[in-house]
């Protein structure tokens, strides 16, 4: 099945249930990650967590650093299958312990369970990719997976946002874990008999050193995001301590010369996690920021991210056509520059009002910036791998990605929180993010190609 053909297609009768079993837990995962962003002010007040409101979404991605180890070690030992299985139950189980939540504690427990989940499913999935389609449809199957963003985008955000003011904001995750689950059982029956491959004996010693590893990160990421709740001042001692300690545990589960931007695999993972903190820090806090500057509803907010995720849809459709002849340098270059023009226009509504329209077109941009460059860092991740680190590199790349985000969310609540909250303290946020975006082109001009096609 891995042979390379000229008719090859990732819609062929081959590969065709596996491709819409992907695409549908991909699709879901969309859905419920635009309704967290949506409905999360309304969650915060509602539990009475205002607080805690980073670590909502902080709390999930540090957990999916462990899904992420346990389902890369699971894939290279024994094949992906069933790995997959225990992240799918994993994110429904944590998606109805948040639907059923009555305190904002106990949102916060589901979220984790579901962020474990999460990060299992991602790297269980890249797996498969690699181990049944060819490397030149490897960028049509991420074009894919963002493209089953497009539906979700286009009506996630307002939907979410909808169910929130008109029904009950625990119905944008019950509603989620039901077609999960309905989805789930499909794909079960189509992947039994297809042929994932059994992966090779590993070092056990040494994936339970990673996996300990991971709880450290999963951990210390959350502390980071509880220091919000501490005595002023301890909060930021206790948060860098534990952010230097993150770095410290972080080095066994990447790349070689990773943190230094090493050129190649360990600056194409650096730069994942990077970015990745530029934009979702932000983003957490976009719909926030037009509720309280502008007054916008709940629904309306969720409309102000759908342009974004359009975009990102669109421009990964573009990088799985033309990222080839484009380059990885040109990549970079285009989509830190639009992410860069995003930020310094949602800054500008922050402290100074410029209109909404700064807001949602800007973000519009950092979807396309994003969209043009995710996929394309994971081709490289595939295009540097073989089939005995297939599992870590992918894992390596989620946990960039997650760690990356967490570390970058929790830190904007520490700001928003020490600056007293308001429009003004969302400023600080923005700020950083642009700072992270420009450190983001330090290992992004170092990419490389590894095994794919060179730019032409």
């Amino acid at each position: 099945m891995t042979g390379a053909t000229t008719a090859a297609s990732i819609w062929d009768r081959e590969r065709i249930w596996v491709t819409a079993g992907a695409v549908a837990l991909i699709f879901l995962a969309a859905i419920e990650a635009l309704a967290v962003t949506t409905v999360m002010p309304i969650v915060s007040d509602a539990l009475d967590g205002q607080s805690l409101y980073a670590v909502a979404f902080a709390g999930t991605l540090a957990t999916s650093v462990i899904g992420m180890v346990a389902a890369g070690a699971w894939s290279d030992a024994r094949g992906p299958r069933g790995a997959l299985y225990v992240a799918v139950t994993l994110f429904i189980i944590g998606l109805l312990l948040s639907g059923f939540a009555v305190t904002m504690h106990q949102f916060l427990i589901g979220r984790l369970v579901q962020g474990l989940g999460t990060g299992g499913q991602t790297v269980a999935l890249y797996v498969v990719v690699a181990r049944l389609y060819p490397s030149q449809l490897h960028g049509k199957v991420f074009a894919a997976f963002a493209a089953a963003w497009v539906v979700p985008s286009m009506v996630g955000p307002f939907l979410a946002g909808a169910v929130a003011e008109y029904l009950d904001w625990r119905w944008a995750f019950l509603g989620v874990a039901v077609l999960t689950a309905v989805a789930f059982l499909t794909i079960a029956v189509r992947l039994r008999g297809v042929d994932l491959g059994h992966g090779e004996p590993q070092d056990r010693r040494a994936l339970v050193v990673r996996l300990l590893l991971a709880v450290v990160v999963a951990v210390l990421a959350v502390v980071v995001g509880f220091t919000a709740e501490m005595e002023p001042t301890i909060r930021w001692p206790v948060a860098l301590g534990a952010v230097l300690a993150i770095g410290v545990a972080l080095l066994p589960l990447l790349p070689k010369g990773t943190l230094r931007a090493a050129s190649g695999l360990p600056s194409v993972v650096l730069m994942r996690g990077v970015i990745a903190g530029a934009f979702f820090a932000s983003e957490a806090y976009v719909p926030y920021l037009l509720m309280e500057r502008f007054g916008f509803t709940a629904t309306w907010a969720g409309v102000g991210l759908m342009l974004a995720a359009l975009a990102w849809a669109g421009a990964s459709d573009l990088q799985g056509r033309f990222g080839d002849r484009l380059g990885n340098r040109r990549i970079v270059l285009i989509s830190v520059t639009l992410v860069l023009l995003a930020l310094l226009g949602v800054l500008a509504s922050a402290l100074f009002g410029a209109p909404p329209v700064f807001v949602i077109v800007g973000w519009g941009l950092a979807g396309g910036g994003m969209g043009l460059l995710y996929p394309r860092l994971t081709v490289l991740t595939l295009a540097y791998s073989d089939e005995t680190n297939q599992g870590f590199n992918s894992s390596a790349l989620s946990i960039s990605d997650s760690t990356g985000s967490a570390v970058a969310i929790a830190l904007a609540g520490l700001g928003v929180a020490a600056l007293g909250g308001g429009v003004t303290a969302f400023g600080a946020v923005f700020v950083v993010a642009i700072v992270l975006a420009l450190i983001s082109l330090v290992p992004g001009l170092r990419l490389g190609h590894g095994a794919e096609p060179a730019a032409r």
